[in-house]
This record gives C-alpha cells, sequence and structure tokens, in this order.
C-alpha cells in the first residue's frame, strides 16, 4: 500500500530538483511516471467552477494525466487552472514541466499559501475502471483538492481519483 503526504505538492521545487511525484517514487524504490492524456481550454464542468469561484462552463485550462508507478497507473489527476493565470503557459501544453506545475505557478507570481482538501469514496465508471486496471468491485478515493494564493483567490484546482485499496492518505497538520 502507498503512504501519500499532500505537503511535497504543494511548494515549488528548488532548481534543478525533479517534480515531486517522480522524486517520492525514487526515494521508495520505484519509478514514479505521469502521462499527458490531455491539456488546453475546456468549459470548466460545475464542481470545477465551484472550487476556482468561477461560473459553469467558463473557460479553464485542464491538465488531465495518468500518474503510473513501475509502469502501471495508480492515480487519475485532472488539474484545473483559471484561464488567466494558465493560458499561453506551459500549464496549457502537453509538455512536460521541469520541476513540476507548482513550480511553474511560483514562477508566473502564484504561489499557494493555503490549501484545501476534500476525500471521499466511491465506485469508478467504467472508463476509470478500465484506466486504473481495477477488479469491478475496487471502490476508488476521490480526492479534491483547491489551493489558494495570499489574496485567497484560487490557483489551482486538482481532481484526483486513487484505486483505495492501494492508497492510505497521511496528514501532517502543524497547529503552531
Amino acid at each position: 500500500m502507498w503512504v501519500s503526504t499532500s505537503m511535497p505538492y504543494l511548494k515549488p521545487r528548488a532548481k534543478g530538483q525533479p517534480d515531486a511525484w517522480g522524486e517520492e517514487a525514487a526515494a521508495r524504490g520505484g519509478t514514479g511516471t505521469q502521462r499527458i492524456a490531455h491539456a488546453g481550454e475546456v468549459p470548466a464542468p460545475a464542481d470545477v467552477a465551484d472550487l476556482l469561484g468561477i461560473a459553469p462552463g467558463d473557460p479553464v485550462v485542464v491538465r488531465r494525466r495518468i500518474i503510473e508507478l513501475d509502469g502501471e497507473p495508480c492515480e487519475l489527476t485532472d488539474t484545473y487552472y483559471p484561464v488567466t493565470i494558465a493560458r499561453g503557459t506551459p500549464l496549457a501544453g502537453t509538455a512536460k514541466i521541469r520541476g513540476g506545475a507548482v513550480t511553474l505557478l511560483a514562477s508566473l507570481g502564484h504561489v499557494g499559501v493555503r490549501v484545501w482538501e476534500d476525500v471521499t469514496a466511491r465506485m469508478p465508471t467504467t472508463e476509470e475502471r478500465t484506466t486504473l486496471r481495477l477488479d469491478p468491485s475496487a471502490p476508488v478515493l476521490r480526492l479534491h483538492r483547491v489551493t489558494l494564493d495570499h489574496e485567497g483567490h484560487p490557483i489551482q484546482a486538482d481532481l484526483m481519483l486513487m484505486p483505495a485499496h492501494r492508497q492510505q492518505l497521511r496528514y501532517e497538520i502543524d497547529i503552531s
């Protein structure tokens, strides 16, 4: 079972550092990769619009990824950005982003300072089950994350789907 924390994925990477997923997988003896299944502008689905504080159907930029561990799909992640932030940037393309999207956002002047996540469980759709190579009775965890900047504006919304039997989520909370 993979034990995952969100913290490494929320901060910009130092110059020359690999993306957080690749580094985390390597530290555990594996190879973490991701495939961009789609990137570009789309109309915001209702749940994404709600997360980003915009109207349903407003344009957003999405990066739809299949996250893999040692060549096996382990997560489906759709990351949405307001077009005012992402239009015309590498976030709207399918090329790998050196250091990851959070690092690119920071270089564009958009630094996350607050994050909230909602986690639920459900049964996957047929397409999700096929992509994640799951048995028909296997549920998935659904994690929705919103990252806010210092003014409280959403700069990124992540919709993640993970096989429940292969994933444990760990939260560390600093109350100092």
